[in-house]
């Protein structure tokens, strides 16, 4: 028998208000200077599909409602909790305050690599990500309490945000899953 697709009937898909009520998995992302509005839309859609706490929306990043957020948002910006900070640093000192980890995705010396990354189930992290051009600064890598690294074979030096944000939350997810 050969695959087929299934409808939106089979995929049985949380309601809005479920989603909200549903509990999340024990991590929030920070987001500092993301310029591009796709990106950060990218990313509720990614955190709706994960089931993130929050996302903390840092510095120069667009925060909802904003139409190139919602549109690639699909409506995961009405899903997902969101909050604004205008300061990154500050934000990341009560995060740490209250007990998460703080894991900013960051080429940096002494990074470990994600597939070696071991979270403990017990443990709520905050995932750092930092601006298109100039990454995490550094005032808030001096915070971390890792730096999570992608592996990558080819010619380029980093990948999208949004993108990293994706693999990052399917990496925790299914680690955490099997625990």
């Amino acid at each position: 028998m050969s695959p087929r697709k299934l409808s939106m009937d089979d995929l049985n898909r949380l309601s809005v208000e479920d989603f909200k009520n549903v509990e999340k998995n024990p991590f929030v992302f920070v987001l500092d200077d993301i310029r591009s509005l796709n990106n950060v839309g990218s990313v509720f859609r990614t955190a709706d599909a994960f089931r993130v706490q929050k996302i903390y929306l840092c510095g120069l990043t667009g925060t909802p409602p904003h139409r190139d957020i919602t549109k690639t948002a699909l409506g995961a910006d009405e899903s997902v909790e969101w909050e604004h900070s205008s300061d990154a640093l500050a934000l990341v000192q009560k995060l740490k305050s209250e007990g998460y980890k703080i894991a900013a995705l960051e080429q940096a010396e002494g990074s470990v690599m994600l597939n070696d990354f071991d979270p403990h189930v017990s443990d709520r992290y905050a995932f750092v990500l930092g601006n298109e051009v100039f990454g995490v600064s550094d005032s808030l890598i001096e915070q971390c309490d890792v730096c999570l690294e992608i592996p990558q074979f080819g010619t380029k030096h980093s990948l999208n945000v949004s993108v990293s944000a994706g693999i990052v939350a399917w990496d925790f997810v299914s680690k955490i899953l099997k625990k």
